[in-house]
């Protein structure tokens, strides 16, 4: 393989100005289109000069489907909606398509899996490394350790982050789920506030915390009766997330249609 052609979206935005930079310092990887919404103030701006690595000689454009047309791949941490329509146009261009979108309402990004029929979907919570050996040792804890341990995920993020739990969190709470062999949804709980009834065996526990410039913080505790074990990750640069999804373009390069996971892509489900 030559140099992967990637499509930047949302590239006005922080996540897309860190994929910009994260391909430009990538060997095997080239930037050759940077799409942003119809009005935005980006369009016609260098996305070089965006990311602060200077001119790569890409404008902004609003154009997904001509840039789909001739590139090998799109990274893509937008929102949901946007998301799927790029999914449908990776697929009609049978490219790779990286999504750390987050924000995602149960069962809503179940037309990926259509997508994924033609195009080669990575997607994930979080796209780091750390965090998804961080998700396998929750895997192994929480089939280790009973029910008489108690699960809470808690994560910290900037004050102008909107979906909560963050996909990280839920990404650990499914992990948890799976070790237990139990079903997320039936045994999350959300929030507590007031008067509650007791905690319930089995049920894992989301705290959320927002403030600040915090780029990620989160924490699985087990707590049993006397001791607590508690898993940590700690993200200190927004770059690890870019990092990881240019590594993961650059996997699925290689790889048949399908809908694949970073579990897949750093050989953790093996």
């Amino acid at each position: 393989m030559g140099q992967m052609r990637l499509v930047v979206v949302g590239a006005g935005g922080r996540m897309g100005r860190a994929l910009t930079k994260a391909v430009t310092e990538k060997d095997g990887a080239t930037v050759v289109a940077a799409i942003e919404r119809e009005g935005s103030e980006f369009l016609g701006q260098d996305a070089g000069e965006l990311a602060g690595v200077g001119p790569l000689g890409v404008p902004v454009t609003d154009d997904p489907l001509t840039a789909f047309a001739s590139s090998d791949g799109v990274l893509d941490f937008t929102a949901p909606a946007a998301s799927l329509w790029f999914a449908e146009l990776a697929a009609q261009a049978r490219i790779v398509h990286v999504i750390g979108t987050t924000g995602w309402a149960e069962g809503e990004d179940e037309p990926l899996k259509a997508a994924a029929r033609h195009a080669r979907i990575v997607k994930s919570g979080n796209m780091s490394l750390g965090v998804n050996l961080l998700a396998s040792l929750v895997r192994v804890a929480a089939a280790a350790l009973d029910s008489d341990f108690d699960i809470e995920v808690v994560e910290m993020h900037h004050k102008h982050k909107v979906d909560a739990p963050s996909g990280t969190a839920l990404l650990l709470g499914q992990a948890a789920a799976e070790g237990r062999g139990i079903d997320l949804n039936s045994h999350a709980v959300r929030a507590r506030d007031g008067i509650m009834d007791p905690r319930k065996t089995g049920d894992i526990g989301f705290a959320t915390l927002r403030g600040g410039s915090v780029i990620g913080e989160h924490s699985v505790v087990f707590a049993g009766e006397g001791e607590r074990i508690e898993l940590v990750h700690r993200a200190e640069d927004r770059q690890l997330f870019a990092r990881g999804a240019v590594k993961a373009a650059l996997w699925g390069y290689d790889q048949k249609p399908g809908f694949y996971s970073m579990a897949d892509v750093l050989g953790l489900n093996a």
